[in-house]
């Protein structure tokens, strides 16, 4: 009753001064750079895809490569998937500080080949080894934050790192926008190397040499691996092959295989990711069901608001990606100002946000293409509140719902759920907007048409997130 009691306290109150408190220890001479080194890594990831999806017409214009376009993104969200999720059992085996330090160097390396490339190849490489090193560098972050800081601090941690991704919705188009239209979007790719070489000589000094997994004679999950990257391949290349039979089969493939991987993974031995994650009606398996299917619901608005806004709307590239952007600029906004909320609130958060992206989504599939801009502006903002307010409370309250021994795989396979998720509904909406014609033809006209029942058709999978949020929100 008196903790109680003391989390209810006024502004000026006992929970007020722990609050100031907590936050101080944060930006602290203890913790201060390491918290510094999680946003750098959760940067790189962030701002990776916001800087390549702007310059991405200018590298296909000059290697030649448009009939690939789809391959850059496709080859990156495979590589990181697979990183991502063998990232626990990778820093329980080599330790935090060398794990995280070989990240940011494959990181270093594929932007340097990307940069380098005289060709389509040599780039689509380049792109496959910065998502191995983005996958990995992103993976291990939420490891490090449940290694490297007490729990007390963890939501808050995971709140502020939604200002990387913030700055990276922000910057990223500029950046992106500035190189290519000085006719040098290699420079892009060569600043991120250096950035990447950065965080890897910054791990040496500040992530913990020790090992992350206290399962030391946990064998790798190879089987599992193997499942998982066969799915994800399948998956990728749904979301590049043409037509609308192709996409949907290879879709369908690749989920049977991830349903295949989930079996696998809870055989003896194995164990890639948490046996909860497979299990939605376990608490940790709920927030990666959420996770995972809001993720699906909404990438079909990052991947095609902005063609239908320079469409519909006649906006140039650069402002349909700051549109675009608004979404996240709402996340970290929202995340923010609940990152000091004592747990005892977080369930309303959990339910509170994933209702909120649900009515974003279908406000978002009603205003598309027929409202005023300002509308779409205001539907992006909804959706990202919804993510900001329930991020950082279903991160939490995944790891705190793991035994510790499953901690470290645990942190890595939030991101990998994420990852999964976009690559799923990045397949589906592709094969929607083949189904509806968007392929063959984006006039105005065509794309005024389809685009409500595009985004709409996505609707009912935010539903399925708002179920498992209902579930993860019970009492621990």
């Amino acid at each position: 009753m008196a903790a109680r009691q003391s989390e209810d306290a006024g502004p000026g109150g006992p929970a007020a001064a722990e609050d100031e408190s907590a936050w101080g220890e944060l930006f602290s001479r203890a913790f201060g750079l390491r918290v510094a080194l999680i946003l750098l890594g959760v940067w790189l990831d962030a701002a990776d895809a916001m800087v390549t999806a702007t310059i991405m017409p200018s590298v296909a214009g000059e290697l030649g490569g448009a009939a690939y376009y789809g391959w850059a993104t496709a080859f990156f969200l495979a590589a990181a998937i697979l990183a991502g999720a063998s990232a626990g059992q990778v820093s329980g085996r080599l330790g935090l500080r060398v794990a995280m330090a070989v990240a940011g160097l494959a990181y270093a390396a594929g932007c340097a080949l990307s940069a380098w490339a005289p060709t389509i190849w040599p780039f689509l490489l380049g792109r496959a080894l910065q998502g191995f090193g983005a996958g990995s560098v992103v993976g291990f972050c939420y490891v490090a934050v449940g290694v490297m800081f007490p729990e007390r601090l963890w939501s808050r941690i995971f709140g502020i790192t939604a200002g990387s991704w913030g700055a990276a919705s922000v910057l990223g188009p500029l950046i992106g926008g500035l190189f290519a239209q000085a006719g040098h979007w290699r420079g892009a790719f060569w600043m991120f190397a250096g950035q990447g070489a950065l965080f890897s000589v910054a791990c040496l000094g500040l992530a913990p040499a020790g090992r992350a997994d206290l399962d030391m004679d946990r064998p790798l999950a190879w089987r599992t691996l193997g499942c998982l990257a066969a799915a994800v391949l399948l998956i990728a290349l749904a979301n590049v092959a043409g037509g609308v039979t192709a996409p949907a089969g290879l879709l369908v493939a690749g989920a049977m295989l991830l349903g295949l991987a989930a079996w696998v993974n809870a055989a003896p031995g194995e164990q890639l990711l948490p046996r909860q994650a497979s299990d939605p009606t376990s608490l940790a398996g709920a927030g990666y069901a959420m996770i995972f299917a809001m993720e699906v619901a909404t990438i079909v608005i990052t991947i095609y608001q902005a063609a239908i806004l320079q469409s519909v709307y006649g906006v140039s590239p650069l402002a349909a990606g700051y549109v675009v952007a608004v979404t996240s600029v709402g996340w970290t906004g929202a995340a923010l100002l609940v990152a000091n909320q004592p747990q005892r609130r977080h369930p309303a958060f959990i339910v509170g946000g994933a209702s909120i992206i649900v009515a974003g989504c279908a406000m978002m599939a009603i205003v598309i293409a027929h409202a005023p801009l300002g509308w779409v502006l205001g539907a992006g903002a909804i959706i990202g509140a919804g993510f900001g307010i329930s991020w950082s409370p279903v991160t939490g309250r995944i790891l705190r719902a793991l035994p510790d021994r499953d901690r470290a795989i645990g942190s890595a396979a939030v991101p990998t759920a994420q990852a999964i998720g976009a690559a799923v509904g990045a397949a589906a909406a592709g094969a929607a907007a083949n189904l509806l014609g968007l392929a063959q033809a984006f006039t105005p006209a065509h794309a005024q048409a389809a685009a409500p029942w595009l985004f709409g058709a996505f609707v009912p999978v935010a539903g399925l997130g708002l179920l498992a949020a209902t579930r993860l929100a019970r009492e621990i």
